[in-house]
Order: C-alpha cells, then structure tokens, then sequence
C-alpha cells in the first residue's frame, strides 16, 4: 500500500531536508574522533557504521554508534509524525537514511544504513521494529556475518510489515531493503568468495 499524500510539495520537501540533515550527522565519526580514536574510515572497511567502529577494539563507542545512527533515523520520523503526520514521517524516512547514506559532510561517503533503518522501523510501527531487530540478532547470532543479518533482516522487514502491519509502510520498507542491499553490494561479493568478516575481527 502507498499511504496518502495529506500535506503539500512544500511542507514535504522541507521535512525531507530536515530527514536529511538529521541522518547526514555522522556519529561514527564524531565519536571516534573524541575518544582520541583516529579516524574510523581509515581502518577495517572504511565504514563510518557501528560494526566498523567496532572493529577498534572499542566496544562502547561502538555501542554509542549503533544508538545515535538508529535514533536519529527514529527521531526523523517521530518528530515529522508529531508536527505534521505519516506522510511526513514516512518522508523524512527516506530522506534521514539518504543522509546516513550519503551525508553532505563527507562528500557523500556514508554508511550503509542498518541501524538508521532499524531505527526508522522501530519508530514506524514498534512491532515490526522488533521483528527486523529480532531477525538481525538471529542471523547474526548463527553466522556472526553483520552484513548476512542486514540483508536478511532488512529483506524480511516487507514481508514481515504485510503480516504486523501497516500496511502503508510495505514500499517505504521495500524501498530501504534495495537501498541497504545496493550498499551492501561490495559485502554481497566478499560473502559469495568467503571473504567477509565475522563481527568483531579487525582489519
């Protein structure tokens, strides 16, 4: 389903800009800049996300990327939701994972979106939050591959939304899942070679 257009061009293209500042903050970067840690894209995968922050040894700035880059995503659409209504929130959505994506400030060289878009879910309907997280946690808790839990759980998450509901949220979430998995294209390879990393190792 494709929810209603309640709201003008103009008050959409705005919340969509305000989406997008709010997911452009790259809070991977930030934190491991202020923990004295370097820069994060200079190790591992080169990733600004939580597993490659992860991979600095430092459990708690990586626990600290994974809140932010996922609240930022919820608190987009919670606030557009508040101020405006679901269209607004669905908007800003998109817009706060293209942030995250393709942020501004770093010559659009972003992440890969996982936890903006389990946060963007769980905000969108709380049920099905938790069924994405649910099939993340699973899928990693079995391979330790955080790329194999992103494609699945973000795979899953439409599927998931026709029987949790609502409804009007199936093509946003089908829309994150081709986006998450176009991110994802340099893992799908390593994956498909047995070269992808298990959560946690360095390098």
């Amino acid at each position: 389903m494709i929810p209603a257009i309640e709201h003008g061009f103009a008050v959409l293209a705005l919340w969509a800009v305000l989406g997008y500042l709010l997911g452009s903050v790259p809070f991977g970067v930030l934190i491991t800049r202020a923990l004295g840690m370097g820069d994060v894209r200079k190790i591992g995968s080169g990733n600004i996300g939580a597993t490659n922050v992860l991979r600095t040894g430092n459990k708690g700035a990586a626990f600290a990327t994974l809140v932010l880059d996922g609240g930022k995503g919820a608190v987009a659409v919670l606030i557009a939701r508040a101020m405006v209504g679901e269209d607004a929130a669905q908007v800003a959505a998109l817009a706060a994972f293209l942030g995250h994506c393709y942020p501004v400030w770093l010559r659009f060289k972003g992440g890969k979106g996982v936890a903006t878009f389990l946060g963007i879910v769980l905000a969108l309907s709380f049920p099905l939050g938790l069924a994405a997280c649910a099939t993340w946690a699973a899928v990693a808790a079995v391979t330790r591959w955080s790329s194999m839990a992103a494609l699945l759980a973000a795979g899953f998450t439409p599927v998931w939304a026709m029987f949790l509901g609502p409804g009007e949220v199936i093509v946003l979430t089908m829309a994150l899942a081709v986006l998450i998995y176009v991110r994802h294209s340099a893992n799908i390879a390593r994956l498909r070679a047995g070269t992808e990393p298990k959560i946690g190792q360095k390098g």
